[in-house]
């Protein structure tokens, strides 16, 4: 009877831990995302320059924008435990227009 009950809450131990880090993994890929996207947006901006689709205007605009948004979410994770759903949310959706202003000045007439 002993060892039945030993094994049950090993299993129970062994369950509530792989929950916990499934938690821990998808937290972890949600917060990559994020900077994910930052740095490949970083390589377009960088790229758009490279090969003159950006003028200086229009790289000035899109890093500006990005500086207030990385201002943002260091303060956002400075308010409490990290970012919360909401505020990853918000986050992902200014990158959304973001990188759609990008690709339009980008793919607008203007040349440097």
């Amino acid at each position: 009877m002993k060892r039945f009950i030993l094994s049950m809450m090993m299993t129970a131990a062994l369950a509530t831990s792989s929950i916990y880090a499934d938690d821990a993994v998808k937290t972890t890929e949600k917060k990559g995302r994020i900077k994910e996207r930052k740095e490949k947006q970083q390589e377009r901006v960088a790229e758009g320059v490279k090969d003159g689709s950006l003028t200086a205007k229009e790289t000035a605009k899109v890093e500006s924008k990005e500086a207030k948004l990385n201002q943002q979410i260091r303060q956002d994770r400075k308010d409490g435990k990290g970012l919360t759903p909401k505020e990853r949310a918000k986050i992902e959706a200014r990158q959304d227009r973001m990188s759609k202003e990008i690709a339009k000045e980008k793919h607008d007439k203007q040349k440097q």
